[in-house]
C-alpha cells in the first residue's frame, strides 16, 4: 500500500484546487483520475471567473479569493489568463434598468469592482461595433481562463514543479478511513479529498442520495466571425445572464426583466439560454449556453438551441458568425447551495459543485477546505 500525506480523487478543477493547496503546504500528494486527462466540466466551460456576477456575501467573497489564487497559479503554471474584466450589455431599456439599479444600490455597498457605461461610452469601444446597445456594466475584477489549455498546464505544474503524483487512467472504487482502493492498487493518507464532479454513485453515494441532486446539460459553440470582425478582448454578457446570476437576479428590475423574457421569449427561458461570449487566446469565440436539468444528461443536441444562441451572439456582436466546433457541457446542479463541502469521515472530505461557477469559486473552496482540515 503506497502512502502519501494527502490523496485527491478527481483531476478536474476542484480536485486540482485541493491538490495545489496541499502541495503548496509541502505535503506529499497523489491525485487519482479515471481519465488520462480530466475532460469533464472543467474543460467544457467558458473559463470565466465572473466575480461581478456572484451574489453578495459568501459567493462574492469566494470569487474574490479565487481571483487572486488564479493569478498566482497562472504565473506558476504558465497558462494564459485574461485580466481585463467583462462587459454586461444592455440591449434594451429593461436590461438597462437592471444595470442601473445594480449600480445605484449594490455596486458600492457590496464592494463590487465595476463601472456603469452609458451608450456613448460603450460606443467609443471597439470602433463603435457595440454602439447598438443602450448601456453596459464593465466589471473590472473578472478573469478569463482558456480551460482546455489551462487544465493540462496546471496538471504539469503540479507534477513537475510541486512533486504531485498523478495516477491517471485509474478508478477509485472506495475512499474511506484514510484508504483509497483503486484499480491500480491501494493508497493510504491521513487526509483524503474526494472531488467526483457530477458522479454521485461511485464514491459516498449515501452522502449524495438525500440531496436529490441533478445534472445540467449545456450546448456550447466555438465560433469565428464570418466576415469582418473585431478583436474582442473580454467576455460579453447580456440581460439574459442577469436574470440568473445572483449579483442581479433578486433585484426588482431583474424580476421584471425575467417576466418580460417569459412573455416575449419563452423558448429562451424554457431552454435556460444565457448569452455568454468569451474570446479565446487564438482569436475565436466561445458562445453559449443552454441548460437542461435531469438525473442524467442525454447526448442529443437540439439544433434550434444552437441556432438561437448563434442569432443572439450575432446580434450582440453586430456581425455574422460561423461555427467551428460544438460540444456539450455537463455539471452538477440543483443542490442545497451552489456547492457542498462535506466531512464523510474523520479523514475524508467530499467537495462538489451544484452550479456552473466552479472556475469562479473552485480554487478558494480547495484552499479553504485544506486549511480547515490541516488546522
Amino acid at each position: 500500500m503506497k502512502t502519501f500525506d494527502a490523496i485527491v480523487v478527481g483531476g478536474g478543477m476542484l480536485g486540482m484546487a485541493h491538490a495545489w493547496a496541499c502541495a503548496r503546504r509541502g505535503l506529499r500528494v497523489a491525485v487519482v483520475e479515471r481519465a488520462r486527462q480530466a475532460h469533464g466540466a472543467t474543460i467544457r466551460n467558458f473559463g470565466q471567473v465572473l466575480v461581478t456576477g456572484q451574489a453578495p456575501g459568501d459567493m462574492a467573497r469566494l470569487a474574490r479569493q479565487t481571483r487572486e489564487l488564479w493569478l498566482g497559479l497562472a504565473q506558476g503554471a504558465g497558462f494564459h489568463v485574461r485580466a481585463n474584466g467583462s462587459l454586461v450589455l444592455a440591449r434594451n431599456a429593461h436590461e438597462q434598468d437592471v444595470l442601473e439599479e445594480f449600480a445605484a444600490t449594490r455596486l458600492q455597498a457590496e464592494g463590487y469592482a465595476a463601472q456603469l457605461l452609458s451608450g456613448r461610452e460603450l460606443g467609443a469601444l471597439y470602433d463603435g461595433r457595440l454602439d447598438h446597445h443602450c448601456a453596459a456594466l464593465r466589471g473590472t475584477d473578472d478573469l478569463q481562463i482558456y480551460s482546455r489549455e489551462a487544465l493540462p498546464a496546471i496538471t504539469r505544474h503540479l507534477e513537475q514543479d510541486l512533486g504531485v503524483t498523478m495516477i491517471t487512467g485509474t478508478l477509485a472504487r472506495r475512499a474511506e478511513g484514510g484508504e483509497v482502493h483503486t484499480t491500480a492498487g491501494e493508497l493510504r493518507a491521513p487526509h483524503v479529498f474526494v472531488c467526483p464532479g457530477h458522479d454521485y454513485l461511485t464514491l459516498w453515494p449515501e452522502l449524495f442520495a438525500p440531496l436529490d441532486l441533478e445534472v445540467s446539460r449545456l450546448q456550447m459553440l466555438r465560433v469565428a466571425f464570418a466576415g469582418q470582425g473585431f478583436a474582442l478582448d473580454r467576455p460579453l454578457l447580456t440581460g439574459l445572464s442577469c436574470v440568473h446570476y445572483g449579483a442581479f437576479s433578486d433585484l426588482p428590475s431583474a424580476v421584471r426583466l425575467r417576466q418580460v423574457f417569459e412573455e416575449r421569449s419563452p423558448f429562451l427561458m424554457r431552454e435556460g439560454i444565457h448569452l455568454l461570449v468569451s474570446p479565446t487566446p487564438h482569436g475565436e469565440l466561445i458562445v453559449g449556453d443552454s441548460h437542461r436539468y435531469g438525473a442524467d444528461a442525454p447526448p442529443f443536441n437540439d439544433e434550434a438551441v444552437d441556432d438561437a444562441m448563434l442569432a443572439l451572439a450575432s446580434q450582440a456582436l453586430g456581425a455574422p458568425l460561423r461555427v467551428l466546433e460544438r460540444w456539450q457541457g455537463v455539471y452538477g446542479a440543483h443542490g442545497p447551495a451552489p456547492y457542498s463541502v462535506m466531512r464523510a469521515d474523520a479523514q475524508t472530505t467530499v467537495a462538489v459543485m451544484h452550479s456552473g461557477v466552479g472556475m469562479t469559486v473552485g480554487l478558494a473552496l480547495g484552499e479553504n477546505a485544506v486549511a480547515q482540515v490541516l488546522g
